[in-house]
């Protein structure tokens, strides 16, 4: 396996696990166009635009689909109309592609409320969807916790095959040591970083933390907690969703420490443009361990052919 396509590619959180492996992208693309423009300037590829508007069979052949599918229609910040969302069936484009180009594998990623999503109706049209292509396929809801990031993000992780690796599949078990959360902290973040006064009152008022440094974390319902880690990074909460110590929000180049990528990841157009794509990216080093898992599965069905 050598080849992979990146539907929905965002940033390229897929494509920063799958070039540790040696993989090469033969395709990719986002409708968002703040988000191509970041991903042309640090994989030297311009995705393509609207999926929609993509023939399968202009889609290159590749070994491994990758697809982060919009998540807002299942998102506990929007407004979870899950299926009844026009972006909740854009997986139906995924299958177009699968079964246009049969890779070997696939791996897809939401959110964890897709799992119960329209009474679970979401998860079954994926998993039955997959089936009718030939494609069998497991899912387990996994947390960046859990694999190093100081960051809480559960997501719902979809894997399928197309020949019998399925069988030798194993669901990554990483208890990896996180990183502190004082390790993506930037020492001298820019003042405009910095919240009001007005609101840096309004969170003391609600909360004392007892450790620094914490983010503190206001939900909907405007309780405010505090962590030695991130709450999940969202596109579209408020503004000063996660204050970092109360006092402050995460920079740029916090977010995508949280979320995985490397300093070496350039970033282009504004904060507020990088705040979303951030928000809606992928834990690379989720991604990397499942990975590592569908090639080692692979291997061994290989070798017993």
């Amino acid at each position: 396996m050598s080849t992979f396509a990146d539907l929905f590619c965002g940033i390229g959180g897929f494509h920063y696990a799958a070039q540790e492996f040696d993989l090469n992208c033969t395709f990719a693309c986002d409708s968002d166009e703040p988000c191509r423009r970041q991903y042309k300037h640090n994989f030297a590829m311009l995705p393509e635009s609207d999926i929609r508007c993509i023939k399968p069979s202009e889609v290159p052949d590749h070994d491994i689909l990758f697809a982060g599918f919009p998540c807002q229609p299942f998102s506990i910040i929007g407004q979870m109309r899950g299926m009844n969302d026009r972006r909740g069936t854009l997986f139906n484009e995924i299958l177009r592609v699968i079964d246009a180009k049969r890779p070997q594998a696939v791996m897809l990623e939401n959110v964890r409320q897709f799992a119960s999503a329209s009474k679970g109706q979401a998860i079954k049209a994926v998993v039955g969807g997959l089936r009718k292509l030939g494609y069998a396929s497991t899912w387990k809801i996994l947390n960046a916790l859990d694999f190093g990031l100081p960051q809480k993000r559960e997501r719902i992780i979809i894997v399928g095959f197309a020949d019998n690796s399925i069988a030798h599949f194993e669901w990554p078990n990483s208890r990896e040591p996180r990183m502190p959360l004082a390790d993506i902290l930037e020492p001298s973040p820019d003042r405009r970083h910095f919240a009001s006064e007005h609101i840096r009152r309004k969170r003391l008022s609600k909360h004392v933390s007892a450790i620094s440094p914490s983010i503190w974390h206001e939900n909907k319902a405007g309780n405010v907690s505090s962590h030695p880690y991130s709450c999940a990074l969202r596109a579209n909460a408020s503004y000063n969703y996660l204050l970092v110590d109360g006092v402050r929000r995460l920079t740029p180049r916090e977010q995508l420490r949280l979320q995985g990528f490397p300093d070496t990841f350039e970033i282009v157009g504004s904060d507020s443009q990088l705040r979303k794509q951030a928000g809606n990216a992928v834990p690379v080093p989720m991604v990397r361990a499942v990975l590592k898992e569908i090639l080692s599965a692979e291997s061994k069905c290989a070798r017993r052919n």
